[in-house]
């Protein structure tokens, strides 16, 4: 039913308008542009995809494997086929594997977790168990501890909060924590902050399991002992080798000791299925959990602590293992010193067919197309580089410790990165550097959605119509009648050293929404479940080769970037609203408290068996000063408008302006934009991310916080902090401005 009011809103919206010129290119190279991009798009095959499928996914292959290996020489030797320059990067990473494992209750019953996940007759490759890596969380710790069980949610900061007002502490305690609600190295890093000794993660059936729907081999969804197995580094503070920070895992680099090392967790971790889960919540008693933290196992969710104590044991292998990063070349004509980027990764944490395998056959798919038009004359006018990321999974080793050893090359010459990270059935998904957000609305328009049969730009339209609120008219007016907006990137995925470290304009982007599976990190994750459960034709596998490899090339051969400032400036205006009201109402919040303790309210609405003694008053916080913010803003603001005017001037008399303009120097200042919004010194108390404008939070891990430094300052309640951050960012929003008119004023120059 749902996919028919998709296609019923299809057929009723505005038929969508013809594709326009195409931003940065004369008439005349348009023309040129889109012949060369309609036999590229013709040549993807979903047979081939599913052939690398098959082949990559054969066996499992982590970080260090013998097939992990045997897979980068083989996607390198494939380049070389196609007439590519490929060539393999090597680097020596920190990756433990477990040496010892165990988790047992030991009161008020005793019971041995399985930590295993069977193989399944009608799967190949779920039975490959002498190579398979063993259900773990990469960089815990050891430890040896034995405590009382507590249950908190998804272990979250927000979920401690509520555990406060319910008198329950976990300092002593082991927790256990369900899969969600955040990056899943956020649940040990907050659990040790606030005094626990161990902790337990598990995928809880209502989130991951048969409350979603039939479960493997019958369905998509992740079975009883099924576990997610996953890397708990603390990405927030720098991803990467956790012993190089900041510099390339070379052989002869300087490695930290493992003693200083900053982003292995303070407590063990494991995960666990919801097999091994049941006996242990089964046996806990205490409060009843509130509603929204009762999962969907058959039990009575109690919150602890105990009466259910329980034993886990962790021991590693603390070695270096290398990577293996395919890098593959196409030289521009032009501009051979502009470059763009575009990255999978390959290494997976068992047999890896959706994640990566179903995102990297389509890259493939890209080089293969490529091949075949330079061998027709095609040459595209800046450099392009394809990559085949190893050791994404552990922390995004194989990509950041390529772009930390070539920083400084790419500081000058990387115009734009395009990510992938697999792919799935449905609707396109992107999110990225907003400077790019017109531009992949361009490429969305000229690919075909190959179930709906309509434009996958459309299909995007339509589903964010049929999702909008009825009473939100304005907003499903707007989403007629102008650019779809992209999501803000946080990480989590090998775009993170471009963007957040290097200030490179980045994108990711695959297809999903249509095809449900709890199979994530397994080793279900498999071609069996592939073939079976997901894009099972390849179809979309083909689109996202065709969005992908048109929005490469057409990056290549613009004759001038397409970056676009209006929506930018447009999405930096709604960040900066949006932190100035969270400015306003945390202080609301304050004063509100303040007003409830003083009046004597504060104790009514606690729970009455606590003390009712009344808590300490907070501080009332300055009224923050925007204007350095707003300012910096105003700067921007009109020189993105100058800057479009520029270009409208430029494109008239299809594009002649263009031909007298020193593109060199116009392309060198637009790249020089990205660059400006990212500061030397980082984040407070984190360095290495650089960009000020895009984020991940330090209590989210993947998820995004836009103006970072200023929002978190606010929501941790430093105002002082928040203050000087104010300024900065407003500076940093002066010095994108500057960058602009640099562009604008070398595009004058051709009048």
């Amino acid at each position: 039913m749902k996919r028919f009011v998709v296609y019923f809103l299809c057929a009723t919206l505005a038929s969508a308008a013809e594709s326009g010129p195409l931003r940065g290119y004369s008439t005349d190279a348009a023309r040129t542009e889109r012949e060369w991009e309609a036999k590229f798009r013709a040549i993807p095959d979903s047979a081939a995809l599913r052939a690398y499928m098959q082949r990559l996914s054969a066996r499992p292959h982590h970080v260090g494997s013998p097939y992990g290996k045997d897979n980068a020489e083989w996607i390198a030797a494939k380049a070389r086929e196609w007439g590519l320059d490929a060539q393999i990067e090597t680097f020596d990473v920190l990756f433990p594997t477990p040496k010892e494992r165990l988790l047992e209750m030991t009161e008020p019953v005793r019971f041995t977790a399985k930590i295993a996940e069977p193989a399944v007759s009608a799967d190949p490759t779920s039975s490959q168990r002498d190579e398979q890596l063993p259900v773990y969380n990469a960089y815990s710790i050891d430890g040896d501890v034995t405590a009382p069980l507590v249950y908190v949610n998804y272990g979250i900061p927000a979920d401690y909060e509520e555990l406060d007002r319910l008198g329950i502490s976990v300092k002593g305690a082991i927790v256990i924590a369900r899969y969600g609600g955040s990056w899943r190295g956020i649940k040990p890093k907050v659990a040790g902050e606030h005094g626990a000794i161990g902790c337990l993660i598990y995928s809880d059936p209502r989130d991951d399991g048969y409350a979603a729907g039939d479960v493997f081999p019958n369905g998509p969804f992740r079975p009883s002992d099924g576990a997610q197995r996953g890397s708990v580094m603390d990405m927030p503070v720098y991803p990467g080798d956790p012993m190089t920070p900041g510099v390339g895992a070379t052989k002869d680099a300087k490695r930290l000791p493992l003693s200083e090392v900053k982003t292995l967790t303070t407590i063990p971790v494991m995960p666990i299925s919801y097999g091994d889960a049941q006996p242990l919540l089964a046996a806990m008693n205490g409060r009843i959990a509130p509603p929204a933290w009762r999962g969907g196992l058959p039990i009575t969710y109690h919150l602890g602590p105990g009466p259910a104590k329980v034993h886990l044991k962790l021991k590693f292998n603390w070695d270096t293992k290398p990577l293996y990063d395919v890098i593959v070349r196409i030289p521009g004509s032009t501009f051979p010193d502009e470059w763009i980027i575009r990255g999978n990764h390959h290494d997976a944490w068992v047999n890896g067919a959706e994640d990566p395998i179903s995102g990297l056959g389509p890259m493939m798919e890209e080089m293969r197309a490529m091949g075949t038009l330079l061998k027709q004359g095609w040459r595209p006018k800046r450099t392009i580089i394809y990559c085949a990321w190893d050791g994404e999974e552990p922390g995004l080793l194989g990509s950041t410790e390529w772009a930390e050893t070539h920083a400084a090359e790419l500081q000058r010459k990387a115009a734009v990165y395009i990510n992938s990270d697999g792919n799935g059935r449905g609707i396109l998904q992107v999110e990225g550097s907003h400077t790019l957000e017109k531009f992949i609305n361009s490429v969305a328009k000229d690919i075909d959605d190959p179930e709906a049969k309509i434009t996958v730009w459309k299909r995007m339209q339509a589903m964010r119509l049929a999702l909008a609120p009825e009473a939100a008219v304005a907003e499903r007016a707007e989403a007629r009648s102008r650019d779809l907006r992209i999501g803000a990137l946080g990480s989590g995925s090998d775009y993170t050293a471009f963007l957040d470290h290097l200030g490179i304009a980045s994108v990711n982007m695959g297809f999903g929404g249509e095809d449900g599976g709890g199979i994530y990190h397994s080793i279900y994750d498999d071609f069996y479940w592939y073939t079976h459960f997901a894009d099972t034709d390849f179809a979309y596998g083909r689109a996202l080769a065709q969005t992908a490899g048109t929005s490469v090339m057409r990056l290549a051969s613009a004759e001038l970037l397409p970056l676009d400032f209006d929506n930018f400036t447009d999405t930096i205006r709604k960040y900066i609203d949006e932190v100035q009201k969270l400015a306003r109402d945390k202080r609301d919040q304050i004063v509100e408290r303040n007003r409830q303790i003083d009046e004597g309210v504060f104790a009514a609405i606690n729970d009455p068996r606590r003390p009712r003694n009344a808590p300490p008053k907070e501080t009332t916080p300055p009224f923050l000063n925007f204007a350095p913010l707003e300012n910096g803003f105003a700067a921007l603001l009109r020189t993105a408008k100058a800057y479009d005017d520029a270009l409208a001037h430029a494109g008239e008399n299809g594009g002649a302006a263009l031909a007298r303009a020193s593109l060199r120097d116009v392309n060198a200042r637009l790249i020089a934009v990205e660059r400006a919004l990212t500061l030397n010194e980082g984040l407070p108390n984190r360095d290495w991310f650089k960009h000020q404008i895009y984020a991940p939070g330090f209590y989210t891990g993947y998820g995004v916080k836009t103006l970072p430094a200023v929002r978190e300052s606010i929501e941790q309640k430093d105002w002082k902090l928040a203050e000087e951050q104010i300024v900065k960012v407003g500076k940093v929003l002066e010095n994108a401005g500057e960058a602009i008119q640099g562009a604008t004023t070398e595009l004058d120059r051709a009048k």
